[in-house]
């Protein structure tokens, strides 16, 4: 069940950050993200407190990333990270050239 809503979520060309809307560093990711120029439907924010297996999902994550803490962002099928990889990304100018690689950006 986990698995197939986590990969029912992630496409190449879309950036997906799985989420908790208290979390700062979720917060945090989603102010960076929010600050660029997306075509419409090319990023999506989970929050998955809202499931009833966030447990389960944190853990597919784990499996799929090595890493079970969100924010988890996805740019397509690829996991760039959590927040301080964003961020990273964001300083060294990786960031935008690569979402507009991705084609994600308008």
């Amino acid at each position: 069940m986990a698995q197939e809503f986590v990969n029912s979520k992630i496409h190449p060309g879309k950036v997906v950050v799985f989420m908790k809307p208290s979390c700062p560093y979720c917060r945090k990711t989603k102010e960076i993200l929010h600050q660029l120029p997306f075509k419409q439907g090319l990023l999506e924010f989970v929050d998955i407190t809202a499931t009833s297996n966030m447990s389960e999902i944190q853990d597919y994550l784990q499996q799929l990333t090595g890493a079970r803490t969100v924010p988890r962002v996805f740019f397509g099928k690829d996991c760039i990270g959590g927040c301080s990889d964003l961020e990273t990304m964001q300083q060294n100018g990786e960031l935008f050239s690569r979402l507009k690689d991705m084609g994600a950006l308008q």
